[in-house]
């Protein structure tokens, strides 16, 4: 290192230190990226700059990596510990841009020809100072910091005013062992290496910036002059009796109202203000999986995210989440009940684009519309939507709307240059601001309309929400995904609403199906979930501390040893801190008595606590049911179970969006059972498993489990009960009565889930019967009841609780008893 540059970096290091503020990308080098913090490491940056230097020496220093500034020392030769793609710009004049990086890099490998024990880790490194992406036209903020390797003018504006968000983005090591065992002289393989370098940081730079935003001219031209428009612009005039010039104007106006108008500026105050309300009203925000997205991005993909949804903040906590892991943030689909001053304005800027929710055979706003998407996936932005379509009330993912996913098929197949990835997202939150409203509409009330008044009033009540939790499923590749379902869709012409090909519904459907299964299976257990499960399937609501306690630390032990999935994550903590940390947010009522703490949900409020057990009552599905038939008969052989589990599966697959086949759900349940029994949930007697000694710690465990799925079951029996009853009904008439029947016994037996007679999730139920050929269809459609279906009943009914049997069997059979049937259950 010269005495010049040594001079400089002492000079600058306090205001940089005063002025900067680094976030570095991933948190977690070691385990991401597989770098080993005790071998030498060299830095690889894009350009040579005193600044950028010492942001990473201050980044480096909170991640405990060596010194980027500090000299490596190898073979008792001295190498910078930092080396540069390129030169800074020259103020007043043009100069070569190229540094003495393969000069340096070729004496290197010619060390390690001389020094087979010689290995440094090469570590590529990208700094920007904000996300700003290109302009077609760019303004003075723009020439200021859109360079690769910007003089030192504008490096001193770029730290003044974009300091506070500088990001430190680390890619994997190269190895230089790896690379100078390579046969070639060292001369190319210098010159390799810079070569894929710039190309490595070209990508990283489009990852974290994204592509160059659209004027708003070309953004008119791109979607107004389109065939499809135009040509729905002509129906239009003919329909309405419009000039060309009217029809238009109706084309743009709908533009207007759909495109976003997306403002790098305020993502970085978001950020800002984000962080101080994350601060305030949660613990923590617990990401899962980031580095698959980063691997994509850095791919060249174009990424749609497709998460659940469960909150309005939603919206705001993903992004930031997207943000904070380097990536460009996405432009979200909104509904148009968003899009309200000031609100609209903030959200539009912020990336939003709008959608109604229903387009009511408008081909002029459809088209429209589909042009604007397919132009953003063409430009490579990243887009995010919600395939539900709106929040869930209940907690559980609603069957999801297809109209997103269907333009983005149609995207496809009218040719995007890049390969589409969609990426699931699993959403969970401690606590949900708007539950209280939710159950307010799921008992008929009328759903509030987005206003001002709304947002100060949440703001206003903003509090402790404990952990947030976001985690990024499997992501789909969507052409490989239409290889498998539709091998010849590249034969397809750009489609036409009105003239779609037969095999695209069933392939969206499929597409739709496949998403919320991964969304599932990336599933986070949290405290207040996991207390809110144990709470609802006591008989009373109310546990003793201990109880509770160990039934927790049973059921993470249980996934521990036979997760849900790869994808789903388990607490950090232990059952202990875990319900601790729960109870510190003074959502339970708990209180004392003579031999000890007892926990039950605030009065009135046990309805409230099925929200949180609905996010994660998927992955107890299996467990719940593999107990609730051994407490149903006392004691079973594993066959026995395997066989009811296979009954059972694809009705709870097609209710619960499982992601396990029918034949990989047979090897996770025989997997569960080795767990109960490790755990001391199950132990074996013979030729067969049997329940835990009463006394034993793991029994009141094993009980609660066994509670957990029975209004599930109870469901599955109303709607049988009434087909036998009835013999042949139509499936309107068979939502209806299940639905009174089901609200009957929730006031009668104290149920306190409202989805216990939701309509969707009763048809969801209907629809499975029926596609696993459980019922026969009549002549008209209608659903007639069959031995196969009273197979199922029958089994059904012994593992539901004998109170629910017996009303069944007095009240909802009582016309075949008044007409002389006499059927057993």
């Amino acid at each position: 290192m010269t005495w010049m540059r040594q001079a400089l970096l002492n000079v600058f290091r306090l205001p940089v230190k005063w002025l900067v503020k680094t976030n570095s990308i991933p948190s977690d080098v070691e385990s991401e990226l597989g770098i080993d913090k005790s071998r030498p490491i060299i830095y690889l940056l894009p350009s040579d700059s005193v600044t950028d230097q010492l942001a990473l020496q201050m980044s480096a220093q909170k991640m405990g990596l060596p010194d980027p500034v500090e000299p490596v020392t190898l073979a008792n030769k001295s190498y910078p510990g930092s080396l540069f793609l390129r030169r800074t710009e020259a103020l007043l004049r043009k100069r070569n841009q190229n540094t003495d990086i393969e000069p340096v890099f070729t004496d290197l490998f010619h060390l390690h020809r001389d020094h087979s024990d010689l290995d440094v880790q090469v570590v590529p490194v990208f700094i920007t100072w904000g996300r700003t992406p290109g302009k077609g036209k760019p303004g003075l903020a723009d020439l200021l910091t859109l360079s690769a390797a910007p003089s030192w003018l504008r490096k001193f504006f770029i730290v003044l005013f974009l300091g506070r968000d500088t990001f430190i983005s680390y890619s994997q090591a190269v190895s230089s062992r790896a690379m100078a065992d390579q046969h070639s002289t060292d001369e190319k393989l210098a010159h390799k290496l810079s070569r894929v370098a710039s190309t490595h940081f070209h990508r990283k730079r489009q990852a974290m910036t994204g592509p160059t935003l659209l004027e708003r001219q070309e953004l008119n031209n791109a979607v107004l002059g389109s065939e499809m428009v135009r040509n729905a612009i002509g129906e239009e005039m003919r329909a309405k009796k419009l000039s060309a010039d009217e029809a238009r104007q109706v084309a743009a106006g709908y533009l207007t109202e759909i495109a976003a108008d997306y403002r790098e500026g305020l993502i970085r105050f978001g950020d800002r203000l984000l962080t101080r309300i994350w601060n305030k009203i949660y613990n923590g925000i617990s990401v899962g999986h980031a580095n698959r997205i980063r691997e994509l991005a850095n791919n060249g993909h174009e990424i749609i995210y497709v998460p659940c949804h469960r909150s309005h903040m939603d919206y705001l906590l993903l992004t930031y989440v997207i943000y904070h892991e380097g990536l460009v943030t996405p432009h979200i689909a909104a509904g148009i009940n968003l899009n309200f001053w000031p609100v609209g304005g903030i959200f539009r800027r912020g990336g939003a684009f709008f959608l109604r929710r229903s387009f009511a055979g408008n081909k002029l706003y459809t088209a429209v519309f589909r042009e604007y998407l397919e132009l953003l996936f063409k430009k490579g932005y990243a887009v995010k939507y919600y395939p539900e379509g709106g929040r869930s009330r209940t907690g559980r993912l609603i069957p999801p709307k297809t109209g997103m996913l269907a333009m983005t098929i149609q995207a496809a197949v009218k040719g995007v240059n890049r390969p589409i990835s969609l990426v699931p997202v699993y959403i969970g939150y401690e606590n949900v601001m708007e539950v209280k409203s939710y159950l307010s509409e799921l008992k008929g009330g009328a759903k509030k309309k987005e206003s001002n008044w709304q947002v100060f009033s949440a703001i206003k009540k903003l509090k402790n929400y404990g952990h947030g939790f976001v985690n990024f499923g499997e992501p789909l590749s969507l052409n490989q995904f239409l290889d498998n379902k539709a091998p010849d869709w590249r034969d397809s012409q750009a489609l036409n609403p009105e003239k779609k090909p037969a095999w695209l519904t069933p392939t969206v459907n499929g597409l739709a199906n496949e998403l919320m299964t991964r969304v599932n299976s990336a599933a986070a257990i949290n405290g207040m979930a996991l207390t809110a499960l144990c709470l609802l399937a006591s008989k009373t609501q109310t546990m003793s501390k201990t109880e509770l306690a160990q039934a927790m630390r049973d059921y993470l032990a249980l996934f521990e040893l036979a997760p849900y999935s790869a994808n789903a994550t388990l607490p950090e903590e232990d059952a202990d801190a875990l319900l601790e940390h729960t109870l510190s947010l003074k959502r339970l009522q708990v209180s004392e008595d003579n031999y000890g703490t007892l926990i039950s949900p605030m009065p009135d409020n046990a309805v409230f606590l099925t929200y949180y057990r609905n996010n994660i009552i998927h992955l107890f599905a299996l467990p719940g049911l593999v107990m609730t038939a051994i407490f149903a008969h006392g004691k079973l052989e594993k066959n026995n179970i395997l066989q009811l589990i296979a009954a059972l599966y694809p009705l709870l697959q097609r209710e619960l969006f499982l992601h396990l086949s029918q034949d990989e759900a047979l090897a996770y349940t025989a997997q569960l059972i080795d767990a109960f029994k490790q755990t001391g949930m199950l132990q074996q007697k013979g030729r067969y498993l049997a329940l835990p000694e009463a006394d034993s710690e793991q029994f009141h465990s094993s009980w609660l489990l066994s509670r957990c799925m029975q209004e599930t079951l109870q469901r599955y029996a109303v709607v049988l009960t009434i087909l036998k009853r009835d013999k042949l009904i139509s499936r309107n008439a068979l939502e209806r009565e299940s639905k009174t029947v089901a609200e009957r016994l929730s006031k009668l037996y104290g149920m306190h889930s409202p989805e216990f007679y939701d309509k969707n999730v009763l048809s969801s139920f209907i629809s499975a019967l029926r596609d696993n050929h459980w019922l026969d269809a009549g002549e008209d459609g209608s659903l007639k009841y069959s031995e196969e279906a009273s197979a199922l009943r029958k089994d059904i009914m012994a593992l539901v609780w004998p109170e629910i049997v017996q009303h069944l069997q007095q009240d909802i059979l009582q016309a075949d008893r008044e007409a002389g049937a006499d059927e057993k259950v």
